[in-house]
């Protein structure tokens, strides 16, 4: 799943080195939270949010229904997190 994230994720971002994935796993969900630059806030998750709840929808979607329950969070970058 994390692939398929890094895929659609890469093709809006142009700061592809910049970008962290972290995954946290617990007992029913797996979290993906993925680090953006402050300039590629806007690309990734698009006008009103459109490409970010697309992607939610293609994770939704790619996701067997007796396996975890993926939930994806955008951020920015901060200076500290690095």
């Amino acid at each position: 799943m994390l692939e398929l994230i890094r895929y659609v994720v890469e093709q809006f971002a142009e700061d592809k080195a910049g970008i962290r994935y972290d995954v946290e796993e617990t007992d029913e969900t797996i979290n993906i939270t993925v680090l953006l630059s402050d300039s590629d806030m806007g690309k990734v998750i698009g006008k009103q949010g459109k490409i970010a709840k697309a992607l939610r929808t293609l994770v939704r979607a790619a996701t067997p229904r007796d396996s975890k329950k993926y939930n994806l969070e955008i951020k920015e970058r901060s200076a500290q997190a690095e």
